[in-house]
């Protein structure tokens, strides 16, 4: 297992998080990954579960192509936050909350057909990735699915390198909020959790969208 990185997080900074807002449609193939995630979700989910919503993006996307469920977006980026209030001011089926992911997910977010995420649970040290998979399977209704389209780590340094000059950064440049771990690790979390199905639907060097079904008779 990749070890442990130091617990930095620079999303708190404003500047930071426009600076990944400014970029994000550079990112390569990054559309792809969201298509796909789209594409596996259940095709009627009532409530939806946005973790790490950022500025509502992923959620008005869900919202888009479901009209009428009933969603709720969780991030402690005042700058995001900002955003998605904007996004869905005046829509009373979303709900944005502010909630820190490294802290556990409050029960009174109540139960939901389908939790999502996008780019953000790669923030979180290694052990609250697993403690926070564990919430999601507990959060879920059975028979719901979880999709966490997330940056992960390459197999090689050589091949971080590679993926940092594909999206046009360098070692200087990188977030050093990232706390990278490989996929099989976190394919094999889920599964001890209980989670069925689970793969990984889609992948593109670090980027990769990990899925699971929380069973029906759970």
């Amino acid at each position: 297992m990749t070890a442990e990185p130091a617990p930095v997080n620079r999303w708190v900074d404003p500047e930071w998080a426009k600076r990944y807002l400014s970029r994000r449609d550079q990112i390569p193939h990054r559309v792809e990954g969201m298509q796909v995630l789209m594409e596996v979700l259940p095709p009627d989910p009532r409530r939806v579960l946005d973790l790490g919503t950022g500025d509502g993006y992923t959620l008005g996307l869900l919202r888009g192509a479901h009209p009428g469920i009933e969603g709720v977006g969780v991030d402690f980026s005042a700058e995001m936050l900002g955003r998605a209030r904007v996004r869905f001011a005046g829509d009373a089926d979303v709900e944005i909350v502010e909630h820190d992911l490294d802290e556990p997910l409050p029960s009174s977010l109540g139960r939901f057909d389908v939790v999502v995420s996008s780019f953000a649970i790669h923030h979180c040290v290694h052990a609250r990735k697993r403690a926070l998979y564990r919430e999601v399977f507990d959060l879920l209704q059975p028979g719901g699915a979880f999709a966490n389209l997330d940056h992960v780590d390459s197999a090689t340094p050589e091949l971080h390198l590679e993926f940092l000059a594909a999206i046009g950064h360098t070692p200087e440049n990188d977030d050093p909020s990232n706390k990278l771990l490989d996929v099989e690790t976190q394919l094999s979390w889920l599964r001890d959790i209980g989670f069925t199905n689970v793969d990984c639907h889609w992948k593109w060097r670090e980027l990769a969208l990990l899925c699971g079904v929380k069973p029906a008779w759970v």
